[in-house]
């Protein structure tokens, strides 16, 4: 199996974010213009899991894409679609009310689906921004 190489990447594509050594991704990657963000769950500054209900958990999600964005001089206003993985599909009113916090003007595309898959939290988001390089 052929592996890719730090050569092999294109030059406009670089990673964000202090890889977990023990994942093979980054929190987020900048590919020319955009901003990918890996999903995120709900920690504080220091990476600690955060528990709580369902709204104190997504504000603490969309904390950590601000921190995120931050480190490339970007911000939520720059996020043009997230994708929203609910633990119970019963906590979506309240997550959207949360959201729409954040994002009151709603511009950006966003896809919310129950995933079972989510492990340890009640929510995980990631996201694509849209910030043009100077």
């Amino acid at each position: 199996m052929a592996t890719m190489s730090e050569s092999d990447r294109p030059k406009d594509v670089h990673p964000i974010g202090k890889k977990n050594p023990n994942l093979p991704f980054h929190p987020a990657v900048r590919a020319g213009d955009f901003i990918f963000i890996s999903g995120q769950v709900a920690k504080d500054e220091q990476g600690n899991m955060c528990a709580g209900p369902i709204e104190e958990q997504t504000r603490w999600t969309i904390e950590c894409l601000r921190r995120i964005l931050a480190l490339e001089g970007a911000g939520l206003q720059h996020i043009v679609r997230v994708t929203t993985y609910l633990d119970d599909a019963r906590d979506f009113g309240r997550y959207n009310r949360v959201f729409a916090e954040y994002f009151p003007e709603g511009m950006l595309a966003r896809t919310t689906v129950e995933a079972r898959a989510v492990i340890d939290t009640k929510i995980e988001m990631d996201a694509i921004a849209y910030l043009p390089r100077t």
